[in-house]
């Protein structure tokens, strides 16, 4: 028992050597690296769709279909891309460039978004299709503002726009949807909540109650209306719902003018709707996952989807395989501890 004890204290400590090693290596590397390396590099990364589509298809068919099957569903497998190469040379194939929009609070994507429709703007055909997987809850105004700005480039190009929601595209995540030429959205997809929010504690009754005094100095009798830490007055509210009022007025003429095919009055509420729901009041075109779509046109495009992608530097390598390592080490530590603990 006691053996087993001193060879767990003579790993962990033999670990714990390794590791500060390491870390000063791995320190000196960095510091000597990150002088000399340019910044980060970001580039576009294509990925034709068809292919990966194709993949699947024989894989699921070479373990499915008998030897004589798979040998006529091979020849047939050639014939399809002899066909798609002989469109491809005579520019016949329509394209479909495939977008991917995870929005957060700050929209932070559009600084990849407006990166990857620049890119297809470049190459895009008046009969070739930019189909966007939009996916977000909505967030700040001006951020969703610039986001559906890019989509409109697109439009403006008089290229089509395909905005496919399959889990939520709400608030601002709908004022980027309502730009496209088509909606599509899952049966339980949720879309709507066209209203402003704004909310925030007020801690100034705490303030006096512990006798701190809280000084705020303005130019400008609207500076500031509603604040954290000072006490906010009828005036300031009314204000503070002025301006609240006047970005919905915003909101609600952006989606009219950009979908006037829905009774904006009825949905601009603040409400959300699920996707059977939100077809019915005119907010999506078609009920249909982004899946569905892409399958559907497999055959009769080519699909090719594109992301706005940022090179790793060699010390944000380095930091990550310092953390990589650190981790494991300490969760080897808190293995053998617990062990011995065991024993």
């Amino acid at each position: 028992m006691d053996f087993l004890s001193d060879y767990g204290m003579f790993v962990a400590k033999t670990l714990t050597i390794v590791l500060s090693i390491l870390v000063v290596v791995i320190g000196i590397l960095v510091a000597v690296t990150r002088g000399k390396e340019h910044h980060a590099e970001a580039q576009i990364e294509i990925t034709k769709l068809n292919d990966k589509y194709e993949d699947v298809s024989m894989s699921m068919k070479s373990l499915m279909l008998g030897k004589d099957e798979l040998k006529k569903a091979e020849k047939e497998h050639k014939e399809k891309e002899k066909a798609a190469k002989k469109a491809k040379d005579t520019s016949d194939m329509q394209r479909i460039f495939v977008l991917d929009f995870d929005g957060d609070i700050k929209a932070s994507a559009v600084t990849h978004l407006r990166e990857e429709i620049t890119a297809i703007l470049m190459v895009a055909r008046k009969q070739d299709e930019v189909f966007v997987r939009l996916q977000s809850a909505g967030g700040m105004v001006n951020t969703y503002g610039l986001a559906a700005s890019q989509l409109k480039r697109v439009r403006d190009k008089d290229i089509h726009l395909i905005i496919s929601v399959d889990k939520v595209a709400a608030s601002g995540g709908y004022m980027m949807a309502c730009v496209a030429n088509n909606i599509l959205a899952a049966p339980f997809a949720i879309l709507g909540s066209i209203g402003v929010v704004a909310q925030l504690p007020n801690f100034n009754r705490l303030l006096k109650k512990h006798d701190v005094d809280f000084e705020m100095v303005t130019a400008g009798e609207y500076k500031r209306t509603l604040t954290m830490f000072g006490e906010n007055t009828d005036e300031s509210r009314k204000k503070f719902k002025e301006d609240i009022e006047d970005v919905h007025v915003l909101f609600k003429d952006f989606v009219k003018n950009e979908r006037p095919v829905v009774d904006i009055e009825k949905v601009s509420t603040g409400e959300y709707w699920f996707g059977t729901r939100a077809k019915e009041l005119a907010l999506v075109d078609e009920l249909k996952t982004s899946d569905d779509y892409l399958l559907e046109k497999v055959n009769y495009a080519d699909l090719y989807s594109v992301k706005h992608v940022e090179k790793k530097s060699l010390s944000d390598k380095f930091s990550g395989f310092l953390q990589n390592v650190s981790e494991k080490v300490l969760l080897g530590l808190q293995t053998k501890t617990n062990e011995n603990r065991l024993s």
